[in-house]
């Protein structure tokens, strides 16, 4: 079976068993502050296992994209290295919510396995929780039972609760589960050796394939279980092992899953996989195959490479691959980005968003490249310059900080720093390097760190209602609530059966307002409670309010006034509005290419995100700025389309974002539908005259194909450009009002030019009368002349030239120069370049040493080195010190 055929039969056969085959949620988490990525198949329907929402089919079945690179799942390191850990992995998977068990799930996954992909019986091994008395779980008999009726005793392994109980996190529902284990061994191996014995084990042929996780518990933030009102079935099924498996190979890499882009890098790289002396050349090939699929479907659901939280991520995962194939297959160009078009055919059917975004993908992937391998040379470098430093004090090891430095700063992985350090006879301090890592994590934690207590439940509820699209202020019922201690301090996160608060999400900024408890007079045990903020953790609408001990008066509630603060809103509705009218001017104006790849939208200010790869010009921003505006004076009114079929939607042409997660159900946005016709969940002005205004305040790169506007509306707009008609007049008065203010201002930089060249040829002649007195009194040795001057010279470039230029004229030079320059002390150390070969002197080190004196720092090459600092003071000390040396 091809892998496309085995993923298929998934699908299928759960079809059969009446589930609901839903299409995959992103690869970037979105409103779940606990994940950067979706590391597992469950991860979209979490809302549906603590109860915060209802599914659409009390079962499904799907194959989700994953990544697993950061936090507690982490295998990365692992990726290459052996045959079945990837970055990106697709999860199979099968759900229950409150509906069927462990019976049906054991006897499903058995009949798939067997029936269907025709696993041989007496290759599988399962493993049952053994249950844990600190937690008072017991052994899981009813799962015993059930396997021993279909493999019997001999094939079921007891796991303990780090291998056979699952965790969503922390706090959360969990549960026993049960893992199936395939053997792949050769037949020899397997009559030689028990395949039972080698199950967790971290045999490559002997691996898990699918997961059952029947969840019974909810853990509490005091480490507590307590039982869950219904029970539920998560499974999760390796696809590429799966693959591996039913195409009878021994690595992931060997299966077709792979297979396309190995055959595509053994043609660019000329090297052909599994035939390399050098075995790094095959991790290599695995690396990038693996790599490729997490940094392109990561770019597609809307996660840029970047410097930051997830976006940092997937350039780390890019940098990876890119320092494989310039290490080990000898790729001296871009080559990463040739890999998008093979993979956007191999998921073509699957997951089609790689199809439609591939040219947009491939550019950002090939400028990620470039900058990277100009990064690649510098880390190189500052390898050299590590390992000379050591080499001239007879040392062999590289510190941990250094090796630290080079993965932090430069990208270079451990094992490459180790593979370079090798071929200079030179070994690193792992231990070190792992100390320092483990301060970064720490601080990073620190930096993340939060303190919930368990939500304190208050009243029952079926999920929350919002109506904040048609009311201002509604009567409501807190129905939990939960303290939070952040790095700034306590705050308390408040839930309400209906809400019209907006909770944080699409780039709107959530609401700000007030709750009103038991009325408003205080005597009478009202109290008003002030929201700062709204945000959506999975489907809650969490209203944040940092007022201090509201325990007792949450708790004691009954019903309460929730209102927002309706002018914030009504200009967030503005911003959000400009937003849709200016993406769809942007088409008309730059190309119908342009699309949205992020968004911020507050109260102040508008920023968009969006792919193009070249600056907008002024005359382009201007027609757009104008288009927007055009509609603006239209007036035209809202037409808002609620429960709209996600399908009929599309198919009438209605924009989508590249990575949102729809449901089946969409709301349709339009403002015109030749104009602007787009899916969106955020809140808008009834009518587009209520703008007032649009006007671009700035544009400029974000990343790799991707430019980011700035705009403001209405009130805003008009302070902007009452703002710079104030700027104007300023100017205005200061040239004494000219006839021709463009004229006068460009007379002055004329002006100041001229007098520039002239300060500039005043400052020449200085330099070359102070450059003879220097000659006149140089210090002549045997071997070299010696200048040790004090200086009055106008720049710190004037110190270079005075020395490139006595070079020029006197041999054998050393010269070290102090001066004052704009009240900061400045010292310069030349030494000529046959001096620094035959003697070793560095003039880097030496300014170094003479820096201290005036409390400052510096550095430069063995033959050239400035310094700066604070105390000029020090200035003659520090003089006095060099003749002294020399």
């Amino acid at each position: 079976m091809t892998s496309h055929q085995i993923r298929q039969a998934f699908l299928d056969f759960f079809r059969s068993k009446e589930h609901l085959i839903v299409p995959s949620a992103p690869l970037v988490a979105k409103n779940d502050p606990t994940l950067m990525f979706n590391n597992s198949g469950m991860a979209q329907f979490k809302d549906f296992f603590l109860g915060n929402g209802t599914p659409p089919s009390r079962r499904i079945a799907d194959t989700q994209k994953c990544l697993r690179v950061s936090g507690k799942h982490n295998d990365l390191e692992d990726v290459g290295f052996d045959t079945y850990h990837h970055t990106m992995f697709e999860m199979l998977g099968n759900w229950s919510f409150g509906d069927y068990f462990k019976k049906e799930a054991i006897a499903w996954a058995w009949e798939l396995l067997t029936d269907v992909y025709k696993l041989p019986k007496d290759r599988l091994y399962v493993s049952v929780f053994e249950g844990n008395e600190a937690d008072g779980v017991p052994f899981d008999q009813e799962a015993w039972d059930l396997w021993k009726g279909i493999v019997g005793e001999d094939r079921i392994i007891l796991g303990n609760k780090k291998d056979n109980f699952w965790e969503m996190g922390d706090t959360g529902p969990c549960g026993p589960c049960s893992e199936i284990h395939v053997d792949l061994r050769t037949p020899a191996e397997v009559a030689a050796v028990s395949g039972k014995s080698l199950v967790n084990n971290d045999h490559p042929q002997v691996v898990e394939i699918w997961n059952l996780v029947f969840m019974q518990f909810e853990r509490k933030a005091d480490g507590s279980l307590i039982p869950l009102p219904s029970t539920h079935v998560d499974t999760g099924m390796g696809f590429e092992r799966l693959c591996m498996a039913i195409q009878q190979k021994t690595s992931n890499y060997d299966t077709d899953v792979f297979q396309n882009t190995i055959q595509v890098l053994e043609t660019l790289s000329g090297k052909k996989y599994g035939q390399n002396d050098e075995p790094f050349a095959d991790i290599a090939m695995r690396v990038i195959s693996d790599h490729i699929r997490a940094v392109s479907f990561a770019i597609t659901d809307g996660q840029l490479p970047s410097n930051v939280k997830a976006g940092y991520v997937i350039r780390r995962i890019l940098r990876r691959a890119v320092r494989y194939g310039y290490s080990y297959l000898g790729f001296q160009e871009p080559f990463f980005h040739k890999l998008v078009p093979v993979l956007a055919e191999q998921f073509k059917d699957v997951f089609t968003e790689l199809r439609d975004q591939e040219e947009f993908v491939t550019r950002v992937i090939l400028e990620e490249e470039k900058s990277f391998l100009r990064t690649l040379e510098s880390g190189l470098k500052r390898l050299d310059s590590i390992t000379s430093g050591l080499k001239e004090k007879g040392i062999n090891t590289i510190p941990g900080d250094e090796v630290f430095e080079l993965s932090d700063t430069f990208g270079f992985p451990v094992d490459l720093t180790a593979l370079i350090a090798r071929e200079k006879n030179f070994q690193i301090d792992e231990t070190g390097y792992q100390d320092a890592l483990a301060e970064q994590k720490k601080r990073s934690r620190q930096d993340a760190a939060k303190e919930a207590t368990d939500w304190i439940e208050l009243r029952e509820y079926d999920g929350v209602e919002f109506l904040g699209y048609d009311f201002e202020e509604t009567h409501s019922h807190i129905v939990k609530y939960r303290k939070v201690k952040t790095k700034t301090g306590e705050e308390y996160h408040i839930v309400l059966d209906r809400t019209p608060f907006y909770a944080e999400m699409g780039g709107q900024v959530g609401d700000t307002g007030e709750l009103l408890l038991n009325g408003e007079k205080k005597e009478e045990g009202g109290r008003r409670i002030a929201i700062v903020d709204t945000k959506k953790e999975n489907d809650l609408f969490i209203h944040v309010s940092r007022d201090k001990d509201l325990d007792e008066a949450l708790s004691g509630a009954g019903i309460i006034t929730a209102k927002i603060d309706i002018d914030r809103r009504n200009k967030i509705k503005s911003n959000h509005t400009a937003t849709h009218l200016m993406l769809s001017s942007m088409r008309e104006v730059l190309g119908t290419h342009v699309s949205q790849k992020g968004s911020f939208l507050n109260d102040e200010v508008l920023r968009f995100d969006f792919a193009h790869f070249s600056k907008v010009t002024d005359e382009e921003l201007r027609k757009i700025e104008d288009r927007v505006n055009e509609k603006i004076r239209e007036n035209i009114a809202l037409d808002e389309r609620r429960n709209v079929p996600i399908q009929q939607a599309l198919d009438a042409g209605a924009t989508a974002t590249f990575g949102e997660k729809y449901g089946d159900f969409v709301r349709l946005i339009i403002f015109d539908p030749q104009f602007s016709f787009e899916l969106c969940g955020g809140t808008h002005v009834p009518s587009t005259g209520e703008i007032g205004v649009f006007k671009f305040i700035s544009e400029g790169s974000v990343s790799a194909g991707v430019r980011r506007v700035e705009a403001v509306t209405g009130e805003k707009a008009l302070e902007l450009m009452r703002l710079q008609e104030e700027t104007l007049n300023k100017i205005k008065d200061l040239l004494k009002s000219p006839t021709d203010l463009i004229k006068a201002v460009e007379g002055l930089i004329e002006e100041r030019s001229a007098l520039q060249k002239k300060i500039a040829a005043l400052e020449n002649e200085k330099i070359q009368a102070l450059k003879t007195t220097l000659v006149e009194n140089m210090e002549t040795h045997s071997t070299f002349n010696l200048i040790v001057q004090k200086v009055d010279v106008p720049s710190a470039d004037s110190l270079k030239q005075l020395s490139y230029e006595l070079r020029d004229q006197v041999e054998n030079l050393i010269a070290v120069f102090g001066a004052e320059i704009g009240g900061k002390p400045q010292l310069s150390v030349f030494i000529a370049e046959n001096i620094v070969q035959e003697t070793g002197l560095n003039a880097g080190k030496i300014v170094k040493d003479l820096a201290k004196d005036i409390r400052g720092g510096g550095g430069g090459q063995p033959f050239f080195a400035t310094a700066g600092g604070s105390d000029a003071s020090g200035l003659d000390t520090a003089l006095e010190k060099a003749k002294d040396l020399f």
